[in-house]
């Protein structure tokens, strides 16, 4: 038996107004998202993925089609999604415990078990130590790991990232894919990240989705898990170890970046 679709995108599109002019961000986008899916939307800049993971996380309607979440549409925010911005959007008035904490009050959670679910992920996250640090204390790789603990610690069903590691240097950004990639196996959530980045893409993915250029529609969708070096198993005992050879990589890494000129070149 397959996996169940956990996300039906059936047809969307969306259109903004800008000037008195319709630009038109996302055409009839059309996708079935599985359960525990780490699906990463790829694309030239303006393509749409940003508008696309903003309407999945209910922020912004679509024009037309929808949404399905287990098949009830999305009309907006809720606490089966959760998503992770660019910049780390931290409360800086909170420490790193209140911030991790801030979404479970609303939950009607005891204290004593938020106690033990910010613990948690505070642990999970290496952040041991810090619990009573405020952001503007934290380094941007230490703030970006509050970040993604506080959107697992409210337990979504779906987890959505917007280029969480863009502004971060490229030995930092390894540490955090690596933390990403181990809460996802501990936490099995869907994901739905984005990228401009192919081979952060086919590090961290299942399926790479490459969009075109605006208006995006999905030019392709790559299954890349069955090249993956590690199977499901080993995968849980050697997260870190590399998960695809290089004889896997580079010729996926050169079909990715031929699609992307493509959508690039005029």
């Amino acid at each position: 038996m397959g996996a169940q679709i956990k996300l039906a995108i059936e047809n969307v599109s969306k259109d903004f107004i800008r000037n008195d002019e319709i630009i038109q961000a996302v055409f009839e986008v059309n996708m079935n998202i599985k359960t525990n899916e780490f699906i990463v939307l790829v694309g030239p800049s303006g393509c749409g993925k940003s508008t696309l993971l903003h309407m999945v996380a209910g922020l912004i309607r679509p024009t037309s089609g929808k949404i399905l979440l287990e098949g009830k549409e999305v009309v907006g925010p809720g606490p089966d999604r959760s998503i992770v911005f660019q910049q780390s959007a931290l409360y800086p008035w909170l420490t790193v415990s209140k911030n991790i904490e801030f979404g479970l009050a609303e939950q009607k959670i005891s204290k004593n078990e938020r106690i033990n679910i910010v613990n948690k992920y505070i642990t999970m996250m290496g952040l041991k130590g810090f619990e009573k640090a405020y952001p503007h204390q934290l380094s941007g790789g230490m703030q970006h790991r509050v970040s993604i603990a506080r959107s697992y610690a409210v337990n979504p069903d779906v987890l959505l990232m917007d280029e969480p590691f863009a502004a971060l240097d490229a030995q930092l950004r390894m540490v955090m894919q690596e933390e990403l990639i181990k809460a996802w196996i501990k936490e099995k959530h869907t994901v739905i990240f984005v990228t401009h980045s192919v081979e952060e893409a086919i590090y961290l993915g299942d399926k790479v989705v490459m969009m075109s250029r605006r208006p995006g529609r999905i030019k392709s969708i790559i299954d890349i898990s069955g090249e993956k070096l590690l199977s499901d198993e080993r995968r849980h005992k050697q997260v870190n170890e590399v998960m695809i050879t290089e004889e896997q990589f580079t010729p996926l890494r050169a079909k990715l970046w031929d699609m992307l000129r493509e959508e690039m070149d005029d």
